[in-house]
């Protein structure tokens, strides 16, 4: 299947994505190679095969809860761009 420009652009527009023109032509390029490639897995027979939810068979493999040296506030504070006394300071977000 190849993708055309109008595919293309319905899809930058969904995703808030622009291209220039080159941009715009290389991307319909490996788009397109990538569809190809996902429907060449259609010819693969998959009868009788069950689906996967993750990569491995193992349940709940979970490290040993340790305690550790914890970060000081002061060295937590030592190295950043800006601080006052006891909190790091950050531009305004929300007004």
């Amino acid at each position: 299947m190849k993708i055309d420009r109008e595919q293309l652009d319905k899809i930058a527009h969904l995703s808030r994505l622009e291209f220039d023109e080159k941009d715009a032509e290389k991307m319909m390029k490996d788009m397109t190679a990538i569809v190809d490639w996902v429907e060449k897995l259609n010819e693969v027979n998959t009868d009788g095969v069950e689906p996967l939810t993750t990569m491995t068979y193992e349940i709940n493999v979970f490290r040993e809860d340790e305690v550790k040296e914890h970060l000081s506030h002061d060295r937590a504070l030592l190295n950043a761009p800006k601080k006052d006394q006891d909190y790091f300071r950050v531009p305004k977000v929300i007004e």
